[in-house]
């Protein structure tokens, strides 16, 4: 039960909010509430009163507003971003915001003012519709009344509040607010006098209003030389609010090889005191040298140096050079989609497919025994033998991450737990540990130095859909503190020695990718504006990205 009084609205609207809250509370009402009205009957003021005591600690789980999107002047991927934004999800547009919003299934609440004064209602109103087709979304829309919107919403059996309309005002309580109020309520909406902006200039790109900017792109269908491809690419982590430079790095991150070429120099000029510096990408349609695909699973870890071993959606692994992207080789497809890759000691590569099933292949012109040898060792490998006894644990639950040191092989498990092998003992039981609750969503590992000579420790380092990383050495029990902890999902992880020491790169399902500099205690960030899927650190301190769309190198400043 909540300890936060609600107060009362403005301007004797108690009858209106009381009516909200209880639409909120019946599961059995219209998931679409349309507040309406006339211009300046109280439409903002009401639902600025329901946002400030919906999104206040302590509320009931029934009352909460989860995310609250004034929509004047935006244009729909602006509306899209934002509401991603709030809500810890990344969407590039309508149809990925809605099939997101679907795919979780906690119930969530939706207040949009100003749906009339949108860059683009009609857009707006058809992601209303689609959103409102899922029954764990609530949504308060504003639309003015008499406006075209409006009627649409109206039509389609939502409940509608006419504002307008005397039962929704308490009278008595209105004459007593006005004789104490002399000062109107202000609109909860964003309001700023659009500006023309120069969509042909970085410089003046990264400085704008970026709802301005994306508006604006969104409106004009001419490529300015590759930068409106590049905005609507990674426009959510530019509508951050940000510093300049950091922006013009995201928008160099998206650049296109058939862009014009002054702009990578001048992007990158505007982006030299962010945190990070742009060593090379491979964006979607790109040729010289080509885009590799999306990026779905990723290490450099047992791989010859200055290489990393991907695998797209298809199932095809294929190597790169990691200096600059280039194709080295490529492997035989996989069944199904990878979700995790690693190499060991021998060259097998082995990979989860989307089903958690173990696959296995070989690196390109990995060493085979031949002649007297291959005839006398006719039984299975030691590296067949350790995949046996993880295949023995992964019968008890779907595998959903994997790595591979020389000291480790570890695998985790949709139950949470982590199973880890000696690869000089596959004989040898597994180790396992309960790590998380819900799903191991990624698997990292490093062999700790532990004397001059030449001794290690296997350090592993597991996320899950708990939002949290543990560091855990199978010798040892894990820690008992999360290394890092979020109210997200972790998507992906990857530690290395770099000439910084020990590092741990760790993506989030919102989009953020940490750097920590363990030994230091120094941690950067970054936001790609997409959701990202793969990371893999080199042994220079760079790090790679691997998304649906892209493929980055960064190194931190």
């Amino acid at each position: 039960m909540s300890t936060a009084a609600w107060g009362r609205p403005a301007a004797g609207r108690e009858p209106a909010g009381a009516a909200l809250l209880a639409w909120l509370a019946d599961s059995s009402a219209p998931g679409l509430c349309v507040v309406t009205g006339g211009a300046e009957c109280g439409k903002s003021a009401l639902l600025a009163w329901l946002v400030a005591h919906g999104t206040r600690a302590g509320t009931e789980q029934e009352r909460v507003v989860h995310a609250f999107v004034p929509l004047a002047g935006l244009s729909v991927r602006g509306a899209v971003w934002t509401l991603a934004d709030q809500l810890g999800l990344v969407a590039r547009g309508p149809e990925e915001l809605v099939a997101r919003m679907a795919a979780d299934r906690r119930p969530v609440t939706v207040v949009l003012p100003d749906l009339h004064a949108a860059a683009d209602p009609d857009a707006l109103a058809e992601l209303v519709l689609a959103l409102n087709a899922h029954e764990h979304v609530r949504l308060v829309v504003e639309a003015r009344s008499g406006t075209a919107v409006q009627g649409q919403l109206a039509d389609i059996g939502a409940a509608v509040m006419d504002l307008d309309e005397p039962q929704w005002t308490d009278e008595a309580r209105r004459r007593s607010w006005d004789a104490t109020h002399t000062e109107t309520t202000a609109s909860p909406a964003r309001q700023q006098a659009a500006t023309v902006v120069e969509l042909d200039d970085p410089a003046a790109l990264c400085a704008a209003d970026p709802w301005q900017v994306t508006a604006a792109f969104d409106a004009d269908p001419e490529e300015h030389g590759g930068l409106r491809a590049a905005w609507l690419r990674a426009g959510q982590s530019l509508c951050r609010d940000q510093e300049a430079a950091e922006r013009a790095l995201v928008l160099l991150t998206a650049l296109g090889d058939a862009a014009d070429p002054r702009l990578r120099p001048e992007l990158a000029r505007l982006a030299a005191t962010a945190g990070w510096q742009l060593e090379w990408s491979r964006v979607r349609g790109d040729m010289a040298p080509p885009w590799p695909g999306p990026v779905f699973a990723m290490t450099t870890a047992g791989l010859p140096a200055g290489q990393a071993l991907l695998a797209d959606h298809e199932g095809v692994p294929r190597t790169v050079d990691t200096t600059d992207g280039t194709p080295v080789g490529r492997l035989p497809q996989l069944p199904g989609r990878p979700t995790a890759l690693c190499v060991l000691a021998d060259s097998t590569v082995l990979a989860f497919d989307d089903q958690g099933r173990l696959h296995e292949t070989m690196l390109p012109g990995a060493p085979r025994p031949t002649g007297l040898a291959a005839l006398l060792d006719d039984g299975p490998t030691p590296a067949q033998r350790l995949i046996d006894t993880l295949r023995t644990h992964l019968a008890r639950s779907p595998g959903t991450a994997l790595c591979a040191t020389p000291g480790v092989v570890a695998v985790g498990a949709s139950d949470g737990t982590v199973h880890a092998v000696t690869p000089l003992s596959p004989d040898e039981p597994a180790r396992t540990a309960a790590l998380h609750s819900g799903p191991v969503t990624a698997l990292t590992a490093f062999d700790l130095p532990v004397a001059d000579d030449g001794v290690t420790v296997p350090l592993l380092y597991s996320a899950g859909a708990d939002g949290r990383v543990r560091a855990w050495s199978p010798t040892a029990d894990p820690q008992p503190t999360p290394v890092a902890e979020r109210a997200s999902p972790v998507t992906a992880l990857s530690v290395g020695h770099t000439p910084r020491g020990l590092a741990l790169a760790v993506a989030w399902a919102d989009g953020l990718v940490e750097l920590r500099f363990l030994d230091e205690g120094e941690t950067r960030h970054l936001w790609p504006g997409t959701a990202v899927n793969a990371l893999a650190l080199t042994a220079g301190g760079s790090l790679l990205i691997g998304t649906d769309d892209r493929l980055l190198c960064l190194r931190p400043q």
